[in-house]
């Protein structure tokens, strides 16, 4: 792996897809420009409101549709690799949606998808109380790594970050960067938000990257922001409030090495989560 620039963008995103998309482009932009290499944007970037999303996704079948397009063009116009956050893409039950992280590579080319697995099933004493994204979302069931030239990359989703087994299996995959794009609510993100990634960057020793939306996604959610770039031990590197924001540091190869080599944590391993493959 070589040094390079990472970013994490956080945006606060709405019901206007061509607002968000436009934001998008711009932090984009800002993040190629201070010299990152990969821009991560935040989960459902393109649209906070869940019940267009089975609109949206239905045009999303093949990598023509208009917001895989959208990725595919910011990535090659800024020249730089970009994890899409999540966008919905209709799933085969007809009903629902997947909410599939797309990573394209700087050439616009998609190289990977994830697709949601743990879904936000929840009852928050907070202004929306019962969440329920299995009512519009199917749970992908693949566990996902990528390769750049820079990094073999672990993809998940918010939620996710709660099941520490998914990133062992990428773990002993290779992963060296875990990317974590997210819409964690103001109530859970406060209590657990930073604690749950230093912990995920700290037992697989890797670089966690985790945009997160910055504030109000309607009248009654609040998203916590937050978002952070976090090295193999343990450290925040770059982190926001609430707003608007692109994250921006460098991951150093020696960082990596000298944590794994000071706790050879993995060959000393005795209990292992089984690869479903």
């Amino acid at each position: 792996m070589n040094r390079v620039r990472v970013a994490a963008v956080q945006m606060l995103s709405t019901a206007d897809v061509e607002a968000n998309l436009d934001c998008a482009r711009r932090l984009v932009g800002q993040a190629a420009a201070a010299g990152a290499v990969l821009a991560v944007l935040p989960e459902a970037f393109a649209c906070a409101d869940a019940a267009r999303a089975r609109e949206l996704g239905a045009a999303e079948r093949t990598p023509q549709g208009p917001l895989r397009s959208f990725l595919a063009d910011t990535a090659r116009h800024c020249g730089i690799a970009l994890v899409g956050g999540t966008i919905p893409i209709a799933a085969d039950d007809g009903r629902r949606v997947r909410a599939a992280s797309l990573l394209v590579d700087a050439d616009g080319r998609e190289r990977a998808r994830y697709d949601k697995m743990h879904l936000f099933d929840v009852d928050l004493p907070d202004g929306v109380g019962a969440y329920r994204e299995s009512a519009t979302v199917e749970p992908g069931e693949r566990i996902v790594c990528a390769e750049l030239p820079f990094a073999r990359l672990g993809l998940a989703v918010c939620y996710d970050l709660r099941f520490p087994e998914l990133f062992r299996v990428q773990a002993r995959r290779g992963m060296e960067l875990l990317v974590l794009p997210s819409a964690f609510t103001a109530h859970t993100g406060e209590a657990h938000w930073h604690v749950l990634l230093r912990a995920r960057a700290i037992e697989n020793q890797c670089w966690v990257i985790a945009p997160n939306h910055g504030g109000r996604a309607s009248a009654t959610r609040l998203n916590w922001g937050g978002s952070a770039i976090i090295d193999p031990w343990g450290r925040v590197l770059a982190s926001a409030a609430t707003g608007e924001a692109v994250l921006v540091a460098e991951l150093d190869p020696r960082v990596l090495a000298t944590a794994r080599e000071r706790l050879p944590v993995a060959a000393h391993r005795r209990v292992e989560v089984p690869d479903p493959g």
